[in-house]
């Protein structure tokens, strides 16, 4: 059974920190999610990427967060307007998932992206109300309950926030 292992992150130390660990724990980049509102735009951006992303959101090409080495290695790097809510920064599943059919109109914003990725609406309303406050999303996408373990343990380690796991029926990505 797939599952996705959820936590926030207070800013962009933390969030590099625990994108770093998780890529040394052996996940593949197309396994891990990060997403956060781009509060200081393009301009602040180490590099571009170009990115495929589902109709229903712009896209922008951007990839990396300060430095740039830690998350611009992650899968599908770019930005986002999410209707109704605004820009963000997203990559890896998260990115398709806010890109498709649920985000399609100001109805689905936030929610219903992480809704449709399987994240219970009362934890989509929580992880949504702290991406808004400026908090990083970061997700783990597998299959393999080692790895649903060792993720928790590196969001614990890195003292992330509201960790949650959930079973998917459609997982964007296996590690």
């Amino acid at each position: 059974m797939n599952t996705a292992v959820y936590c926030i992150a207070q800013n962009q130390t933390q969030t590099e920190n625990i994108v770093d660990s998780l890529k040394n724990a052996g996940f593949s980049n197309d396994a891990i999610s990060v997403l956060f509102p781009d509060k200081s735009g393009t301009r602040d951006f180490a590099h571009e990427q170009n990115t495929k992303m589902p109709e229903g959101a712009t896209t922008g090409g951007i990839a990396g967060m300060g430095t740039g080495a830690i998350l611009g290695w992650l899968a599908g790097i770019g930005s986002l307007a999410i209707p109704g809510v605004g820009p963000f920064i997203a990559a890896g599943p998260i990115m398709a998932a806010l890109g498709g059919a649920a985000v399609g109109g100001a109805a689905g914003g936030l929610i219903g992206g992480l809704v449709g990725m399987g994240i219970p609406e009362y934890e989509a309303k929580l992880y949504d109300g702290k991406v808004r406050d400026g908090n990083i999303l970061i997700s783990v996408h597998t299959n393999q309950s080692d790895q649903v373990t060792a993720a928790k343990e590196i969001f614990e380690r890195e003292k992330a926030t509201d960790i949650k796991s959930t079973s998917e029926s459609h997982a964007p990505a296996n590690s």
